[in-house]
């Protein structure tokens, strides 16, 4: 059973959703943001996925499927790839919905999955599909433990960074360089400068395109835009927010109603909702924690 996508259902409450998240073990730091446990045991779950980053993920309780752009949908799978999304992607479970991942960085993605994520982009995927057989047959093996209660979250969680790890394919170096300078560069503000990233590159312009298009999903512009939107909505959502940085916030875009759309579109709420206490799952995906891929972590990273 799941909610038809045209129903106009509120969206589960904050004292139904329990989010832990996990450490993740040093040797994947670069390849892996976070490990996370989600559970609601409500018979119906709607929520909305914040645009972001790839993830290897668990649902050993619940059936539904998650709506992308262009009026995709896709069902949910035992084990799954969320590869890297261009917009927030509304879901809808039939309860109790549980669920155990890996929040995968643009490195891990591409080490981890090989897929190009431009071309892979918005989906959620039957991993054994992409990965093969092996992370099939353990997703099993670990959703089942954990439904009879001989593995918990963190035990589930800590198997597939063992898998991670053993999967790990190389990249290619001056790549690799690329995906750090790039996340850097995010870093560094709400809104850098474009030339910026080209002028610290050993490529091209037109090579930098080509090449964060693969491996974030969407070409330097669009990823800037991207994470203006995501870093705004998290920003606003924070209560000690100073009126100081606010307005840096605002400042980011055209006007506010250009602030209000772009916030919609990657993050699914519009600022009068961001922080609501009533939709916690947002809150914890907009989270600083969660933006580690590109070094934000402060109000100073305006």
């Amino acid at each position: 059973m799941t909610i038809a996508q045209g129903e106009a259902r509120p969206l589960t409450r904050a004292s139904l959703i329990q989010i832990e998240y996990i450490a993740v073990p040093a040797s994947l730091t670069d390849y892996v943001t976070t490990f996370y446990h989600f559970r609601c045991d409500e018979p119906e779950i709607k929520e909305i996925q914040p645009a972001g980053v790839g993830h290897l993920t668990l649902f050993p309780c619940g059936q539904g499927a998650m709506h992308f752009p262009g009026g995709r949908k896709d069902p949910a799978h035992r084990t799954n790839l969320l590869t890297p999304s261009t917009a927030a992607s509304p879901f809808e479970m039939a309860g109790p919905f549980h669920a155990i991942g890996a929040s995968m960085s643009p490195l891990g993605w591409a080490a981890l999955t090989g897929m190009d994520a431009s071309k892979h982009a918005n989906r959620l995927l039957d991993a054994a599909e992409w990965l093969g057989r092996d992370i099939g047959v353990l997703g099993e093996e670990l959703c089942s433990a954990y439904i009879d209660g001989s593995l918990d979250g963190t035990a589930c969680a800590m198997r597939l960074a063992d898998y991670i790890g053993d999967h790990l394919r190389p990249v290619n170096s001056r790549h690799a360089q690329l995906i750090r300078l790039t996340g850097q560069w995010l870093g560094e503000s709400i809104h850098p400068p474009i030339e910026s990233l080209y002028e610290r590159s050993s490529y091209s312009k037109r090579q930098v395109q080509r090449l964060v298009e693969r491996y974030f999903g969407v070409p330097p512009v669009a990823l800037k835009r991207k994470y203006r939107g995501l870093r705004a909505a998290a920003l606003l959502s924070l209560p000690n927010l100073t009126p100081e940085f606010e307005a840096k916030v605002y400042d980011a875009f055209y006007d506010q109603s250009h602030m209000i759309r772009e916030i919609r579109l990657f993050a699914g709420r519009t600022p009068a909702r961001l922080g609501n206490e009533d939709h916690p799952y947002l809150t914890e995906m907009l989270d600083p924690k969660n933006f580690r891929e590109i070094g934000m972590g402060s109000q100073d990273l305006i």
